[in-house]
């Protein structure tokens, strides 16, 4: 195991080298180092062998555990698999930073995290906030106690709470920040309440990003800009519907036709994929390239399916499946993107009131809005 300060080394050069640790919070890179991936790596970890996630364990194969550790700053490192589905992670140390730099934290500022997984990210709230003003919730007693344990093990202050993170921590009142390490599709309005005003929220949203809130003076709304993109795993009991493939052998080919966007554009634009899961929020995307060239992937996670790849004369061809034409709605909602602006990731935001949360781009008052839970523009200025 003497490698792992090299493995740990390495990780923290190539976060310097693409630029990711965050100049406006200096504290977040010694936090992470001081604190490293593998303290907190259980014994076991999960790695997908190209048909599902397969147990490594430390002892039997030390190699692949530490490689599993020490990725790439984009990877993270599955701790926990449910019903063959990831459950918990050490996340993308990228991630980490962005996120922690997200919360504007300050020294003294009473924060709530949601999802203490195996503890690290609240050892490194705690490192800048001091003992005694972090308080974790993990929804898995398993996991909150193993939190429980690295934390006390690495300089404990923090409290470590077994409960439903969706609910915020009732009884611990108010807070000046709130993190969660889980994804919702919509902030529960009990985070909205449990923060001060002008306390901040940040959250991974829908799977695809983050965001960071500020609760409104008078604590009756809070909003705030997308921060950045990545993948996270959503809040427990919340249902990831079918798989692409299941969906595809359960409704056959209903139709086939021609696909007027360019697939090298939806592979690789970020700001795209971005709009369409606000514009189209129940439909899913994955692209890869197919011996060259890019095909696409599209489902709801229920009973419609697409596969978009190339045809002949570089045009491409939609099959598709189920009561719905997902191909189409994509293209629909492309073009709504492209007349509004065809605004960036950092262009868009989130609103949430008591009753209702919405996105928006380029302003939260005048600019276009969609309902997160739905497709339709609630208004276009």
């Amino acid at each position: 195991m003497d490698q792992l300060p090299e493995l740990q080394a390495r990780l923290s050069g190539a976060m310097e080298e693409h630029g990711l640790w965050p100049a406006d919070s200096p504290w977040v890179r010694p936090a992470m180092e001081t604190f490293p991936r593998h303290v907190f790596a259980p014994s076991r970890l999960w790695n997908w062998d190209g048909q599902a996630y397969v147990p490594v364990d430390r002892d039997a194969d030390p190699t692949q555990w530490e490689s599993l550790v020490y990725a790439g700053p984009g990877d993270s490192t599955i701790t926990q698999v449910t019903d063959g589905l990831p459950s918990s992670s050490l996340s993308c140390e990228d991630v980490v930073a962005d996120m922690l730099d997200s919360l504007m934290l300050e020294p003294g500022q009473r924060t709530l995290e949601l999802g203490a997984a195996t503890g690290r990210n609240a050892r490194l709230l705690a490192e800048r906030t001091g003992p005694g003003r972090v308080t974790t919730v993990e929804c898995d007693p398993q996991l909150a106690s193993t939190a429980a344990v690295n934390l006390a093990a690495t300089g404990g202050g923090v409290e470590v709470i077994a409960g439903d993170g969706t609910l915020g921590a009732p009884g611990i009142g108010q807070v000046l920040r709130v993190i969660s390490t889980f994804a919702v599709d919509e902030v529960p309005w009990s985070w909205v309440e449990q923060t001060q005003p002008g306390g901040r929220i940040v959250t991974p949203w829908g799977r695809l990003g983050h965001v960071a809130l500020t609760v409104g003076s008078d604590g009756q709304s809070a909003t705030g800009w997308m921060q950045g993109l990545a993948t996270f795993m959503p809040a427990r009991g919340i249902g990831q519907g079918v798989a692409w493939e299941h969906a595809h052998d359960a409704q056959p080919l209903a139709e086939e036709g021609p696909f007027a966007r360019d697939l090298g554009l939806l592979h690789r634009d970020a700001n795209l994929l971005f709009a369409l899961r606000v514009i189209a929020p129940d439909i899913r995307v994955r692209t890869a390239a197919v011996d060259g060239a890019i095909n696409a992937w599209l489902h709801d996670g229920r009973t419609s399916w697409a596969m978009v790849k190339p045809g002949d004369g570089g045009s491409a061809v939609a099959q598709q499946g189920g009561p719905r034409r997902l191909a189409a709605e994509l293209e629909s909602a492309w073009r709504e993107w492209e007349d509004i602006g065809a605004p960036g990731l950092y262009e868009f935001g989130m609103t949430r009131t008591l009753d209702h949360q919405y996105i928006w781009a380029f302003h939260p008052e005048t600019g276009p809005r969609w309902s997160s839970n739905d497709a339709r523009p609630l208004r276009v200025a």
